[in-house]
């Protein structure tokens, strides 16, 4: 029996299967094109299970390949990786400048990640009705700074339902995965897009003004508008996986865009003579902040390089 993987524990699955949801297993150890990872099957896989006799409970036997997947590691040294969800249309990573604030590096990790793996992202900038002057300064500097790269923007307040509706056709009939900071709203926004669906939320914790976890497992929930949403547990690091320091730059779109333009083919862009890049950076046209992030993901790529090498 072939069936949609919706939700995981870790070490239960559950399983849709013809409008019912089975709860499955697996048995030993359970790896796919040598990635190990925690959690070898995720929400948004297909898979084959069949039931286990006497018992409304089920096996998984075998997954179905993935037509991308989008997975994170630990942000210390660890190569313990773990797979969010498969078989996404696009990602929506939601956004705050404050309670919690969401950093450019954060953001820039994220989006180099979806990049690397074929993943549409757009950038939510939630909770706008809670900024003042200066945060929606700050807010319009980054649209700035992202939509000329390419990546839509959209402002939304989800407690106030602003702009939920243009969300919501931005989601029809797609797979669409929010992730994000815990505290950004994540579980308030599913919220507003259905209310029947009643995830619990909770208040941020002012002494940290971060958010608290409210979502223990990645989800999928069917829209009632046609697609589906998955809703994840806050993330507090973005660690990226699988960069060579050759590549890293083909994942910040305007650093790819001028590539070709370097002097050397092999140009890292960062003291190499007649760089493209460099130079767009000092004209103003790259901003300060994404390349930062680049410099920051080469280092931490160049220090995995040498530690796999020794």
């Amino acid at each position: 029996m072939k069936g949609l993987v919706t939700k995981s524990t870790g070490s239960w699955y559950f399983v849709k299967y013809d409008h019912q949801i089975i709860e499955c297993r697996i048995r030993g150890k359970f790896r796919m094109q040598g990635i190990k990872s925690t959690n070898p099957i995720t929400v948004g896989d297909h898979v084959e299970f069949e039931l286990e006799p006497g018992s409304e409970q089920g096996i998984i036997t075998k997954i179905y390949p993935r037509k991308n997947y989008i997975i994170r590691k630990s942000v210390n040294l660890s190569k313990q990786t773990h797979i969010i969800a498969a078989n996404i249309d696009q990602v929506f990573l939601i956004i705050t400048l404050d309670h919690p604030p969401t950093y450019p590096k954060f953001i820039d990790r994220f989006l180099a990640t979806a990049e690397a793996y074929s993943i549409p992202a757009i950038l939510i900038f939630n909770k706008i009705d809670l900024y003042d002057e200066a945060l929606h300064k700050a807010k319009n500097d980054l649209i700035n700074i992202y939509e000329a790269i390419g990546y839509p923007c959209l402002e939304i307040s989800a407690t106030k339902g602003l702009n939920i509706n243009q969300l919501k056709s931005m989601m029809k009939d797609k797979v669409s995965m929010v992730a994000g900071h815990s505290g950004v709203g994540k579980s308030t926004l599913i919220n507003a897009i259905d209310p029947n669906f009643a995830l619990k939320t909770s208040v941020i914790s002012q002494q940290h003004r971060q958010g608290q976890h409210t979502t223990t497992f990645a989800e999928m929930f069917d829209l009632p508008f046609g697609g589906a949403i998955i809703d994840t547990p806050g993330i507090k690091g973005f660690g990226v996986v699988e960069f060579a320091k050759e590549e890293v730059g083909d994942y910040f779109r305007e650093i790819f865009q001028r590539k070709s333009e370097c002097k050397f083919n092999n140009c890292l862009h960062v003291n190499e003579p007649s760089c493209a890049v460099k130079q767009a950076v000092q004209d103003g046209e790259i901003a300060v902040s994404r390349y930062e992030s680049y410099l920051q993901l080469l280092e931490e790529e160049q220090e995995n390089y040498r530690l796999d090498f020794y």
